[in-house]
């Protein structure tokens, strides 16, 4: 047995939950072959993350978008990429607001370093979940209820996870798995996401949350610094896969799982690769389209910018650039005149907001990005 039922009473009837062993007490011996594939992903992440161009920063971001996006595709949450980096700009409505939450989050799991804790779960939690209905007394805490997966409620649902009042001690043990170094870092991320997706901790955001978890478990190993693998990307174009490899991650020898996701991982590392080359050569390419203009001119200045900021308006610029906000919406001009920026609408809601500036969206970035994650 991988962990023991529990039987409880909802509306007045028998229901069970899955009370999952402990991840120190299950067998988690693996075939030769798992553990060559493991430790290849970890190497091939670590090589792809050192492969880095000067200006890496903004292009952290897209690769950390574009894993965002896909991330909260996976659990049916959509919205056009336009709004999306708007609402990273700002306090975006609706589906796009809680994308940007979702990246938001990831951010904050791949710049800590510090051990895993329940409170800095909690801080996820709760910047993953700002623009979410969920209950406020359950944002930033553990569910005080039942959970379900699939169905209506505990009686017909695909799985029903860990009652309540266990939730806290199996989070402690997932805690104390996830800060020591038991195996190699694709693994021990692999394992720790699909022991929370199984202890299912929070009323909602439990597949995201889990998913920026795997990035933490290899930031803090040391495999990744600065890129973030596409791994949710990867797991999107295998929706089967994934739901296969949790159930039988839950049932039995977790092998067959962790193979699994080492295949994903590793994938994921040929992705980021991948999708770095294509960003240098779109930026490359808008770079010679203004070669003619002075070296230290805004809209030249602007096109480094684009892989972290998509979408822009002249106070940006203004900000972030140290010049007027005239001369923001002149370079923003220029680079809309020879079509590497394209003028878009604000999203719904923002001019009920009275918030209604012109936005500028690098296009190309926002295809590619599209194409990537979807």
């Amino acid at each position: 047995m991988t962990g023991s039922w529990e039987r409880f009473e909802f509306n007045g009837r028998a229901a069970r939950a899955w009370i999952p062993d402990p991840l120190s007490q299950r067998d988690l011996s693996f075939k030769p072959e798992t553990i060559r594939l493991a430790e290849q992903a970890s190497a091939a992440i670590s090589a792809s993350d050192q492969v880095r161009p000067v200006n890496w920063e903004p292009l952290a971001r897209l690769l950390l978008r574009t894993e965002g996006i896909a991330s909260s595709s996976i659990e049916g949450i959509r919205a056009p990429l336009v709004d999306i980096a708007i609402a990273e700009l700002e306090d975006g409505l609706g589906e796009a607001g809680w994308i940007a939450d979702n990246l938001s989050a990831a951010t904050s799991a791949l710049e800590s370093i510090e051990p895993l804790s329940h409170d800095l779960l909690h801080r996820w939690h709760r910047q993953l979940m700002g623009h979410s209905h969920l209950s406020p007394e359950m944002i930033g805490n553990y569910r005080p209820a039942p959970g379900w997966i699939g169905g209506t409620s505990p009686l017909d649902a695909a799985f029903v996870p860990a009652p309540a009042t266990a939730i806290r001690s199996l989070m402690t043990a997932l805690i104390d798995f996830a800060n020591h170094d038991h195996f190699d870092p694709v693994t021990q991320a692999g394992l720790v996401h699909a022991q929370f997706e199984t202890i299912h901790p929070y009323g909602d955001g439990n597949g995201r949350l889990g998913r920026i978890l795997i990035g933490w478990v290899l930031r803090r190993r040391g495999v990744l610094t600065k890129l973030p693998p596409p791994i949710s990307v990867l797991i999107s174009r295998d929706p089967a896969g994934y739901i296969s490899g949790l159930h039988l991650f839950r049932e039995g020898p977790v092998d067959a799982y962790v193979r699994w996701f080492a295949r994903i991982a590793d994938a994921a590392a040929t992705q980021s690769a991948t999708m770095t080359r294509v960003v240098e050569r779109q930026l490359g390419h808008w770079d010679a389209m203004v070669s003619d203009l002075r070296a230290d001119a805004a809209a030249r200045r602007i096109i480094a910018m684009l892989p972290e900021h998509p979408v822009l308006t002249a106070a940006i610029i203004s900000k972030r650039l140290g010049v007027s906000e005239r001369a923001a919406r002149n370079a923003l001009a220029q680079l809309a005149d020879r079509k590497i920026l394209n003028t878009v609408q604000a999203p719904a809601g923002a001019a009920r907001r009275g918030r209604t500036p012109d936005y500028f969206a690098a296009t190309a970035l926002l295809e590619a990005t599209e194409a990537w994650a979807r």
